[in-house]
């Protein structure tokens, strides 16, 4: 079930959190996974070190996805050197919180850079080479519940999230004629190194009141759906955005 033998997945954003998970949770299943990352490769080497100690195949590139030139460089190397990309996890994301009245065009300019114009450039990049896939492509895009939502104080984020929800939308009618799945993840609050930063104390009680499951996510638990997603099993979902929020948005 869910096996990806013989596949070859990239995962932006693929060295903490939820991109971690969803490496390690493609690689179990036989594909090979390459962990993205802008800073920290120590971090990444530590994923893709956890993968092979466990039997699986991985290794890491490191680009900034903002970056279209790097990007493009980047997935065609990975692409031309095991001969596919048949997935592509577009998971890199930044938050720089502030309300709309003290935001500045820099912080703005960064996140959408990063969040909605970075998942387009690797989305790009990608889509040549998974329209070749002989069992179907696949892109997941990790987008948010906030960006159904809303969220005070995250003017810059949600709109990056949001409209990487059309994003999705528009590629997978642009992509289905050649069997290449398109979706949207979109996490609640999950336990990670974001999640933490941004919500603490007071404000993390006051969250779990309003979850009805009654607690934060895991990273796992994300990863699961991308797993599926990703798999030929799935071959009939696109154009979706799959929930993983404990109920907080029914």
């Amino acid at each position: 079930m869910f096996k990806l033998d013989g596949r070859v997945a990239l995962v932006t954003g693929g060295s903490r959190g939820i991109g971690r998970a969803c490496c390690e949770a493609l690689a179990e299943q036989g594909a090979t996974v390459v962990i993205n990352y802008q800073k920290g490769e120590d971090k990444a080497r530590e994923v893709a070190d956890a993968i092979g100690k466990a039997g699986g195949k991985a290794e890491i590139a490191g680009f900034d996805v903002a970056d279209s030139k790097a990007a493009e460089a980047a997935i065609e190397e990975i692409a031309k050197r095991h001969g596919r990309l048949d997935v592509l996890v577009a998971n890199a994301g930044i938050a720089i919180d502030g309300l709309l009245l003290r935001l500045k065009e820099d912080d703005w300019d960064r996140v959408l850079d990063v969040n909605l114009t970075g998942a387009m450039h690797v989305c790009r990049a990608a889509a040549r080479h998974v329209l070749k896939a002989k069992e179907g492509g696949r892109i997941i895009n990790l987008t948010s519940v906030v960006g159904e939502t809303g969220s005070a104080g995250q003017v810059s984020y949600v709109a990056a999230k949001a409209g990487l929800i059309g994003l999705t939308k528009t590629l997978a009618r642009e992509l289905a004629s050649r069997g290449v799945t398109v979706n949207a993840v979109s996490p609640g609050f999950i336990e990670t190194d974001m999640t933490a930063a941004h919500i603490a104390g007071e404000a993390r009680e006051a969250l779990l009141k309003q979850i009805p499951l009654g607690r934060i996510g895991r990273p796992e638990e994300v990863a699961e759906v991308v797993r599926f997603l990703a798999s030929r099993d799935a071959a009939y979902v696109t154009g979706q955005v799959i929930r993983v929020n404990g109920g907080l948005l029914l």
